[in-house]
């Protein structure tokens, strides 16, 4: 598919995707003259730098964890990488908890 349906099923503006490609988050696609063909594996990675984005997730970090083997993409670094945000988050909610908890303690003992 060219640029425009990619960021039509992406949800990415044309801007972005060359931003990621000319970053190296997602490899140059083949092309067909002058234009760009993204494959199913290009859209994968945009939809991922979308959402992990949507997460807070920085590109600089993305770029360290989306590597390619031989052309594709290694998944097994993403997964990790993706398990261990999972494992920052959890720990951040714990913290909030608590956080909420002590304020609820300080609210109680406080008499108007």
């Amino acid at each position: 598919m060219y640029i425009g349906e990619a960021a039509n099923v992406t949800g990415l503006s044309i801007k972005a995707i060359r931003f990621y490609e000319e970053k190296g988050l997602i490899q140059p696609p083949k092309r067909v003259g002058r234009y760009r063909v993204y494959q199913d594996r290009e859209i994968e990675i945009l939809i991922l730098i979308k959402e992990a984005k949507a997460l807070g997730i920085t590109l600089a970090q993305l770029k360290g964890i989306i590597v390619y083997n031989n052309g594709e993409v290694d998944w097994a670094n993403i997964k990790v990488f993706l398990s261990d945000i999972r494992q920052q988050l959890v720990l951040q909610i714990d913290e909030l908890k608590m956080k909420i908890e002590s304020l609820d303690i300080c609210y109680h003992q406080i008499t108007p």
